[in-house]
C-alpha cells in the first residue's frame, strides 16, 4: 500500500489527537503513572489541543496515511524550547511520531523533511529539537541531518522529571 504525506487541517484534529496519544504512550507510556499519562494525554493530545495548533497559521502539522489509516505525524513551528540563543524567528520541530509497527520504513525521514522545508521556506534559519535523553536513534537520525546537542531541560509529566536534550541546526546557505 502507498504511504502519502499531505498538511493536515481542521478536520484530521481527531485523527491526530488519537494518532498522537497512541504513538506517546507507545513510546513513553511506561515511564509514568497512570494518572500523571492521563492528565498529560488530555492536555496535550486532545481533539481541542490539536485544533487549536492546526487554527493557527505560526504552526503547520503533516499527517501520513496509508490505506486510510493515520500512521505518523509531525508538527512545527516557532521553537518554544528554554534554551539561552533561542530568538524569535527560530523554529522548532515539535513532534514527530509514527506507530511503533511503522518505523524505519522511510515515513519518519519524509515527514521529517515536509517540517523543515516548512520550517525554512522563507530562507535558512535557525532550528531547534527537543529528544528524550535516552532515545538514541532520534539523536543519531538528528546528527545526520546537521543537528548538534545544545543543552538539555526537564520535561516534565506531572510528577515526572524526563531528561530531555536540545539539538539545533545553524542556518544553512540558501
Amino acid at each position: 500500500m502507498t504511504t502519502t504525506i499531505r498538511r493536515a487541517n481542521l478536520d484530521d484534529a481527531p485523527a491526530l489527537a488519537e494518532l498522537g496519544a497512541t504513538t506517546f504512550i507507545e513510546a513513553f507510556g511506561q515511564l509514568y503513572s497512570p494518572e500523571d499519562l492521563q492528565a498529560f494525554l488530555e492536555e496535550s493530545h486532545s481533539v481541542a489541543a490539536y485544533a487549536k495548533v492546526l487554527a493557527n497559521a505560526d504552526y503547520a502539522l503533516w499527517i501520513a496515511e496509508r490505506g486510510g489509516r493515520a500512521i505518523g505525524y509531525a508538527q512545527a513551528g516557532p521553537s518554544g524550547l528554554p534554551h539561552a540563543d533561542v530568538r524569535p524567528g527560530d523554529g522548532e520541530l515539535k513532534r514527530l511520531y509514527l506507530l511503533k509497527g511503522e518505523q524505519n520504513g522511510g515515513v519518519g525521514r519524509a515527514l521529517f523533511e515536509q517540517a523543515l522545508a516548512w520550517l525554512e521556506r522563507d530562507g535558512p534559519r535557525m532550528l531547534w529539537i527537543s529528544v528524550w535523553s535516552e532515545n538514541l536513534g532520534a539523536q543519531r537520525f538528528y546528527g545526520r541531518h546537521g543537528f548538534e546537542y545544545a543543552g538539555e531541560y526537564e520535561f516534565i509529566v506531572g510528577e515526572q522529571r524526563d531528561r530531555e536534550f536540545i539539538y539545533r541546526r545553524h542556518p544553512r546557505a540558501a
